[in-house]
C-alpha cells in the first residue's frame, strides 16, 4: 500500500498525543525510559514551536493513569487534556472534535502503548481518511516485538513512520526560515543526542550552523 507523499508542513499538521503517563511508562521495555521521555519532550517542543495543533489525552488520569508527562503537559498549559474510559481515543468525540475543527488532514500521532493506545486510533483515523504519521520513537511498549508489530500494522494500514527529529527537520524546511530556526536549533541541541552536539561544535569552531 502506498502511503502519503506530500510532505508535513506547520500549515497542515495537527497531533495527537496519547497516555503519555506514568502508569504506561512503567511496563515499557520497547525503549529506555530516559530515552523514551528525551524523545517526547523533543517531540512536544517541536509541535510547540510550529504552532502545531495538539490534543492531548489521558486514560483513567485520577484512578490510575497518573498525569500527562510534566515535561510534555507544560509545554502545553492552555490545552485541556481529554481523560477518558474507552480505550480507542478515537471513539471519544471530544478527541475527534478537536481535530477535526483544525481541518487539517495530516495527523501526526505518539504515545503509549504502541500496540494498543496509538494503533486503535491510528488504524481509525486512517479509516476515517487521515493521512497518519507514527512518530515510532517517542513511543513505547511492554517489549520490543509488541511495539514492532504494531508499527507493523499501522504501516500495512498506510501509517507512515517518523521520528521526531524528521518531523522537527520538515516542518523547518529551510535553515534561512529566521523565525523558527534559532528554536529548532535549541530544541536540537537540548534532546537532538549527537546532532546537537555537532551544531555546539560548529558554533564554538566559528562555522555556524
Amino acid at each position: 500500500m502506498t502511503g502519503p507523499t506530500t510532505l508535513l508542513t506547520p500549515d497542515n499538521t495537527v497531533a495527537l498525543l496519547v497516555d503519555l503517563q506514568p502508569q504506561f511508562a512503567f511496563g515499557v521495555n520497547s525503549i529506555d525510559g530516559q530515552t523514551l521521555l528525551n524523545n517526547v519532550t523533543g517531540l512536544g517542543k517541536t509541535l510547540a514551536l510550529y504552532g502545531v495543533p495538539t490534543v492531548l489525552a489521558t486514560i483513567s488520569a485520577k484512578q490510575f493513569g497518573g498525569p500527562t508527562f510534566t515535561q510534555l503537559a507544560s509545554l502545553f498549559p492552555d490545552t485541556e487534556v481529554y481523560d477518558r474510559t474507552v480505550i480507542n481515543a478515537w471513539a471519544d468525540e471530544r478527541v475527534v472534535s478537536s481535530i477535526e475543527s483544525t481541518g487539517r488532514r495530516k495527523l501526526v500521532l505518539a504515545g503509549l502503548w504502541t500496540e494498543v493506545c496509538v494503533a486503535h486510533p491510528a488504524l481509525s483515523a486512517i479509516a476515517a481518511g487521515y493521512d497518519v504519521y507514527v512518530v515510532a520513537d517517542a513511543c513505547g511498549d511492554t517489549s520490543v516485538e509488541s511495539h514492532n508489530l504494531a508499527m507493523h500494522r499501522m504501516m500495512q494500514a498506510g501509517a507512515v513512520p517518523i521520528t521526531w527529529v524528521t518531523l522537527l527537520q520538515e516542518l523547518q524546511a529551510d535553515w534561512g526560515i529566521a523565525a523558527t530556526a534559532d528554536g529548532a536549533s535549541e530544541i536540537a541541541q537540548e534532546h537532538g543526542g549527537t546532532w546537537g552536539i555537532g551544531i555546539r561544535y560548529a558554533a564554538a569552531m566559528g562555522v555556524g550552523q
